[in-house]
């Protein structure tokens, strides 16, 4: 359809939109759910805006594309479960309420864009341009194919999202934040103090003794819920993975060698040249320039006499596999170093290349491969006989044996776990080891006594069947039980309120200003340490995020106290110097936070914006359907 774009809207583009105005008119309602006036407004529809609703199949349409998009912008497969974790279903579900309102703020303001115009934003832009740095067809229908765009629908498409920011950019387009604003932000961003400080430890804490038996019998009964056991599980494991049968499977040698000469490729290292690639306008420019690079015309000075620069010609070191086109991948492969090809007229224009530094290509030999190849095909055997072993472990279990029965009969590894809590530890206290792959603690943790559970998947195909044996309550612990700990955690509290005291008396000693810090501190036996040039969100590691704080809630000549590196230190500083830094509006920085500040303020005006217009309109959502849309109970 967009082969002739070059001409735009006075080529044959020009009448098709022309001529297919009704067409896209009705594709869109199609998109937004305006046809669903004609079939009964608000039947199965997810949302309304206004007189446009969307229904649970454009919905579930919609959503399923953003989680591919995650998917591929993660490079691993996204469940519809983890999307709506992230929140992608109600991000969905915003974004197509702003852009349906703004499509009716746009009719009832009478906006409309020109053919010339749409055509002049699809050939410019840069996502559809070829080689040749021209807008490329070819390109174009691949990219609306990969997005999963007719090139109908994403004509009109792109008519809509041109209206929608005309609203939106003069809305919010010329905002300019005040300069007050700027400096402030750099003062907040840039400001730097200078701080004095000593760190008081345990040391600084004294000898604390054992305390009473009424003391800690009172510490303990006001504590009790921290010292209180959690609740325990037994149960038993069993896990049948690939990775476990594959050690079972004999792999014979002459398998070993096939797969190898099959394969070869997989096990090679394909040739690769740095190729650099003169592009020309038409067939007779690049036969011409052939004859002249033939008759004693260096490459360089050619390409400096039609001022191209030498990373425009670089291709990089690429494989023959990376050229699109096969005759440019052909004639440049078949070149030495150094040497410059004829005109080439390949599929996307004509062209000649030149092959600045080959690095030839290398093939593992079987024997460094061998042991790789047994592994891999031991484990494709496997998966193939873990699923079989997986239906023979359902019928038994389906039979009422229990997995430890199962597992001696089929001799599969199992296993009984004592005791587990929550958190994934035993009764010592220490991590329990559980297999991977899996959430089998939220497993056991979500199973009853005796009833059957369904085997857990692990991504490398593997199966994990668990059993819940017993339950131990959570209950509260005696003193005796704990009496270390609780003794433990007294003189960890009792140390903190002393630093704090002795801290809170150092620093009334400061604020007096009686006695200088240094003093205070060789008179305790404690080091004065300096940290120069502090900024907020200073991430060195030099004090404590809280203790950073408080150094910039401190005023110059003050002295305060706050928390050290150490959750049992407590430090006290004195804040000796304040650079408050310069503001330059034509500074870089100063660029940013203005570029920053009219950012922020252009997205809440848009906020608001869309928010009054989606009020004005109307907007209702179907729970119901919703959860329909998304899989979940059917809607009412």
């Amino acid at each position: 359809m967009l082969r002739g774009l070059r001409t735009a809207s006075s080529g044959w583009l020009g009448k098709t939109i022309m001529a297919g105005v009704v067409g896209f008119l009705v594709i869109s309602f199609a998109i937004w759910g305006i046809g669903d006036i004609f079939r009964g407004f608000g039947r199965g529809a997810v949302a309304s805006v206004g007189s446009v609703e969307i229904s649970i199949e454009q919905f579930r349409s919609l959503f399923t594309d953003r989680v591919q998009a995650l998917g591929r912008q993660l490079r691993r497969p996204i469940t519809p479960e983890q999307a709506r974790a992230f929140g992608v279903d109600q991000q969905v579900l915003s974004q197509w309420m702003q852009d349906a309102a703004l499509d009716q703020r746009a009719r009832k303001l009478r906006l409309g864009i020109s053919d010339a115009e749409v055509v002049r934003r699809i050939t410019e832009d840069p996502a559809f341009r070829g080689a040749s740095g021209q807008f490329d067809p070819t390109r174009f229908t691949g990219i609306l194919r990969q997005i999963g765009y007719t090139e109908q629908s994403y004509v009109a498409e792109q008519r809509r999202e041109t209206l929608r920011r005309q609203i939106t950019t003069t809305v919010s387009g010329d905002v300019k934040p005040p300069k007050t604003a700027a400096e402030a932000v750099n003062r907040y961003e840039n400001e730097q103090r200078d701080i004095d400080y000593v760190v008081l430890g345990r040391a600084q804490a004294g000898d604390i003794p054992p305390p009473a038996p009424d003391v800690l019998a009172k510490y303990f009964d006001e504590r009790k819920v921290l010292f209180r056991a959690p609740e325990f599980r037994k149960a038993t494991i069993m896990a049948l993975t690939p990775e476990e049968v594959a050690r079972t499977i004999e792999i014979a040698a002459p398998d070993i060698k096939a797969f190898y000469d099959k394969n070869m490729d997989r096990f090679s290292t394909p040739e690769k040249r740095q190729i650099q690639q003169m592009l020309f306008n038409d067939k007779d420019e690049a036969h011409k320039a052939a004859e002249r690079l033939a008759g004693g015309l260096s490459f360089d000075d050619l390409a400096k006499e039609r001022k191209i620069s030498e990373s425009d010609l670089d291709l990089g070191l690429i494989p023959k596999s990376a050229l699109a086109d096969r005759k440019v991948a052909d004639a440049a492969f078949a070149l030495a170093a150094g040497k410059v090809s004829g005109a080439i007229d390949g599929a996307f224009g004509s062209s000649i290349v030149r092959v600045v530094k080959i690095e030839p290509g290398s093939t593992k030999s079987f024997a460094e491969v061998e042991a790789d190849i047994k592994k891999g095909l031991a484990l494709d055997r496997a998966k193939t006989e873990t699923r079989k072993l997986r239906d023979k472990i359902d019928e038994e279990i389906g039979g009422g044996a229990r997995l430890d029965e199962v597992a001696k009969k089929l001799n599969v590894p199992a296993r009984t776990i004592a005791a587990i809590d929550r958190s994934g530890r035993g009764p010592d206290g220490q991590p329990v080891d559980l297999p991977k792959g899996a959430d089998v603690l939220n497993g056991i943790f979500s199973a009853e006594v005796g009833l059957e559970n369904d085997a857990l998947q692990t991504p490398d195909g593997g199966y994990i069947w668990y059993d819940l044996v017993a339950t131990t309550p959570s209950r509260e612990r005696t003193l005796d039980e704990v009496k270390a700990q609780v003794e433990a955690r007294w003189r960890d509290d009792e140390a903190m309120a002393r630093l704090n005291a002795k801290a809170e008396q150092l620093v009334d000693k400061l604020k007096s200003r009686s006695t200088p810090l240094a003093t205070l501190a060789a008179a305790d036996k404690l080091k004065v340490e300096s940290a120069k040039w502090l900024k907020r969100g200073d991430n060195s590691g030099t004090l404590a995020p809280n203790a950073l704080a408080a150094v910039f809630r401190t005023s110059m000549g003050a002295a305060a106290t706050a928390e050290g590196k150490d959750p049992a230190e407590r430090i006290v500083f004195v804040v000796t110097n304040i650079t408050v830094p310069q503001f330059d509006p034509a500074s870089p920085d100063a660029k940013r936070i203005s570029d920053a500040l009219r950012d922020a303020m252009a997205n809440d005006l848009y906020s608001q914006y869309v928010a009054r217009v989606e009020t004005d309109l109307g907007v209702s959502v179907n729970q119901g359907a919703l959860s329909q849309a998304l899989g979940a109970t059917p809607a009412n």
